[in-house]
């Protein structure tokens, strides 16, 4: 099966490279700009860099689309009706609805839809990582090969028979937990301090909010846009957590301790309950991984973004345990911490305790409340240029440790899932 790739930006090189190891015949495309600084870099794998994505579609019997969400629907419209007859086409967005239905409308009707979604950033080799192959217009023939080329490659195959599905399991695990994540990043820029000088933000817990909101952050801002903005699902779950974390933080500064404990202990025991097979993350390989120079000066914290999430779940009637088979890196550290905190009594009645009473963290809590509302309302309206310009505020003002947290995420994934 000859592989045609077009868009070989992170994503699309990554898997050229692993496709091509792999012994399958690769080729691909980018911007005439980019043609040089491809060809010094592929070349040595046997991928050949073409012209345009005409000379990709119309030669290759595999046409995978690996270009910006916001992209698609032109360059597809633009290469789509050149596909060879019968070829497979795939695209690598995340969020399959709107792909879909732009492969529907370009791509010539004999053409066989079967994408895919690899849950795992440029940062990770695409063997042993979750990819979900997704079924949707096509014989059995065609999608036995996608299957035995994934297999080859190495990759972790969960398929997904219908992309709503997916699109519905991926508003949790990545949309909303980025959103989280994005929140506390923008609460901490906005309140001027880095989290690892404050603390705060020094326990076990704290070590994986930082180190996973530097990783998202290290990344581009249109993947996130278009997970957020794109997906059907995305907003209503945003919106709930939004909802989730506005209620609570109300009931924390009203100091209404009754309602309060019977709201999370309410979660507690929908989310964690003792059928779901535990996450159990080691909680000396967490507090192994701070940027802290200060770890003696650790404070109690509310905890208030795991707080809201669990309530979400619970009010969203996720069982997040379900959305493993989707799992992200952070998706699987989010709900890891949230099961730690709400499965440990001590530190969820400090945390509780500290949410009610510690007006030392009410300041940052403040501006973590606020920072939800933000990016609810540019998800809520849509709004990718206002996403992207958020994003990349945050993005500048974490700029210096980005790499460094990059690196030490990859290796408390890895440490992590090893336990």
């Amino acid at each position: 099966m000859n592989i045609g790739i077009i868009g070989l930006g992170d994503m699309g090189r990554l898997y050229a490279k692993a496709f091509a190891k792999a012994g399958y015949p690769v080729c691909g495309c980018d911007l005439p700009e980019n043609r040089a600084q491809l060809e010094e870099e592929l070349t040595p794998f046997g991928i050949e860099v073409l012209d345009n994505g005409g000379d990709v579609a119309r030669t290759n019997d595999l046409v995978i689309y690996s270009v910006e969400a916001d992209r698609l629907e032109e360059v597809v419209a633009l290469y789509g009706p050149s596909t060879k007859y019968g070829a497979i086409v795939a695209g690598q967005t995340s969020v399959k609805h709107p792909e879909i239905a732009i492969f529907e409308k370009y791509l010539p009707a004999d053409s066989k839809i079967i994408t895919f979604h690899a849950m795992h950033g440029p940062g990770f080799e695409p063997k042993g990582q979750k990819l979900i192959l997704i079924r949707h217009r096509t014989d059995d023939e065609a999608y036995q090969r996608m299957l035995d080329l994934f297999t080859a490659v190495g990759t972790d195959i969960v398929e997904i028979p219908d992309y709503h599905e997916h699109d519905k399991i991926v508003a949790d695990t990545q949309a909303v937990t980025h959103v989280g994540f994005e929140s506390m990043g923008t609460a901490w820029k906005e309140a001027g301090f880095f989290p690892w000088d404050n603390g705060s933000y020094v326990g076990g817990i704290d070590n994986v909010k930082i180190l996973t909101t530097l990783r998202i952050f290290s990344y581009k801002a249109h993947v996130y846009a278009g997970l957020a903005i794109l997906n059907p699902y995305a907003r209503q779950q945003v919106k709930r957590y939004a909802i989730s974390e506005s209620e609570l933080f109300k009931l924390m500064i009203q100091e209404e301790e009754k309602a309060f404990r019977e709201r999370l202990y309410r979660a507690r025991d929908f989310v964690f309950h003792e059928s779901r097979k535990p996450i159990m993350l080691s909680d000396k390989v967490m507090k192994e991984f701070s940027l802290s120079q200060k770890p003696e000066q650790q404070k109690p914290n509310s905890h208030l973004s795991i707080l809201s999430m669990v309530d979400a779940w619970y009010h969203l009637g996720v069982n997040p345990y379900d959305n493993l088979i989707c799992q992200t890196p952070p998706f699987r550290l989010r709900l890891g911490i949230a099961e730690y905190l709400f499965k440990n009594e001590e530190l969820l009645e400090e945390s509780i305790e500290t949410a009610l009473y510690d007006k030392t963290i009410r300041g940052d809590d403040l501006e973590f409340h606020s920072a939800v509302r933000e990016w609810s309302a540019i998800i809520g309206y849509g709004d990718m240029e206002g996403y992207k310009k958020h994003f990349n505020e945050v993005q500048a003002f974490f700029s210096h440790r980005l790499e460094e947290g990059k690196a030490q995420s990859a290796e408390l994934i890895r440490r992590l899932m090893m336990e």
